[in-house]
């Protein structure tokens, strides 16, 4: 995902950021891989505050906050950050919310993602 024509990465790779930020967390924070859970976070919305541009080669850093917990969703908060500064250059939101892997019908959020939720949270 280069740069477009106008000389900076596009819009919607910004999207492809917040899903890998939120993804790489969770495997992380959980030692899970999440693909193998019973129950899926599907991608119910997203938004994205675009603060500047970046290119490549830049180096894109990600931060994440939990906004919201629920029982069967979590609202994520993205900064993205361009190689050193300190502002971020996109502010994302991203809302995960658990389904059955086989139903797709909503369930609670899997003990094991929640409990590395709840301690980012600080809950």
């Amino acid at each position: 995902m280069d740069n477009d024509h106008y000389g900076h990465v596009n819009n919607v790779a910004y999207y492809s950021f917040f899903d890998t930020a939120v993804n790489g967390f969770l495997i992380e924070a959980t030692g899970t891989d999440i693909r193998d859970l019973p129950a899926i976070g599907i991608v119910a919305e997203s938004s994205c505050t675009f603060l500047s541009a970046v290119s490549f080669p830049d180096t894109i850093h990600a931060g994440i906050a939990i906004e919201r917990l629920g029982t069967k969703s979590v609202i994520y908060r993205i900064a993205l950050f361009r190689d050193d500064d300190q502002e971020p250059c996109a502010i994302g939101r991203f809302v995960h919310v658990y389904v059955d892997r086989e139903t797709r019908r909503p369930v609670e959020i899997p003990a094991v993602i929640k409990d590395a939720l709840s301690r980012t949270a600080g809950i």
